[in-house]
């Protein structure tokens, strides 16, 4: 398991022995984010209030822990032209999003428009050079949306532990040719891999008039289906508050484990319910019930 001792404002995590489950069984992880009818985080539920659907069959939880997991991200920004009055305040929200990594945090940071661009070849903690990258990013014109997350999940190929993409974009993708949305959401439910997204409805000039963007309608699913949390904007000044809240989802959620009863090489339908009146969990909505785990 995951043992965490807190000292001072940070937070140190200690790795002990994960748990041992019989042969011939896999633990089914589930990562959930719970909040009130108010759309605050809820903190501090225990095993007992939580029951997890397989295929709709309620699963005994096998694991369970509700203290804060590392994570490796991926934040991938919009830089494409439409972008253009509005990039300094989407690089300032992205630089509040990593400010507050934990020490065992790891990040990249990219970009994409009719390019896609990652910086650095390493994920890293040092978060004064993660602000670096950030200010150094790239634009173009066009919009290689699915690409630019299929490019995210590549980095996140043999990662260990908890993966997840932070993706920002005001509009439709445009230019992809090596990826699409289906593609991108099964890779990462065999990848096992959480994707938030942040959209934006943004007015730019297209050379002939003013226009409105408005961000890809993929965009929710492909949050939905993963477990992460999509957040649909109408002014840029919401853009840092939104970066600030996903860091702190990302440190809140709860680990639901269990042993599913059939490993049939099929994708099993997920759900996640909190017993307590008035309040919701989010999590990813299927998994993939192999024998083995498959090569990421």
């Amino acid at each position: 398991m995951l043992l965490i001792l807190g000292v001072g404002t940070w937070t140190t995590y200690l790795f002990a022995q994960q748990p041992t489950f019989r042969a011939g069984t896999q633990l089914v992880s589930v990562f959930a984010t719970v909040t009130d009818a108010q759309k605050r985080l809820v903190p501090d539920l225990q095993q007992g209030d939580f029951e997890v659907l397989d295929n709709d069959k309620p699963q005994s939880l096998t694991y369970f822990q509700n203290e804060t997991q590392p994570i490796t991200v991926v934040v991938m920004l919009d830089t494409s032209g439409s972008m253009t009055l509005t990039l300094d305040l989407l690089r300032a929200a992205a630089e509040q999003f990593v400010l507050r990594l934990l020490p065992a945090d790891k990040a990249k940071a990219g970009a994409f428009n009719d390019k896609i661009q990652i910086k650095g070849t390493q994920f890293i903690n040092d978060r004064d050079q993660l602000v670096t990258d950030i200010r150094d990013l790239d634009y173009g014109n066009g919009t290689r949306l699915w690409d630019a997350l299929a490019v995210s999940e590549d980095e996140l190929k043999g990662v260990d532990g908890r993966k997840v993409i932070l993706v920002f974009t005001d509009g439709d993708d445009t230019e992809s040719h090596n990826a699409s949305l289906g593609k991108v959401i099964d890779r990462a439910r065999v990848e096992e891999v959480m994707i938030y997204a942040i959209g934006l409805e943004s007015q730019y000039f297209n050379g002939q008039r003013m226009v409105r963007s408005k961000p890809d309608s993929g965009l929710r699913k492909v949050a939905d289906e993963t477990g992460g949390g999509y957040f649909e904007l109408s002014k840029t000044a919401d853009l840092a508050p939104t970066f600030t809240r996903v860091a702190q989802e990302l440190h809140s959620q709860y680990v639901l484990g269990f042993a599913p009863s059939v490993l049939d090489g099929k994708v099993h339908k997920l759900a996640v319910r909190v017993k307590q009146t008035g309040m919701t969990a989010r999590a990813r909505r299927s998994y993939l019930a192999a024998a083995e785990k498959p090569n990421q």
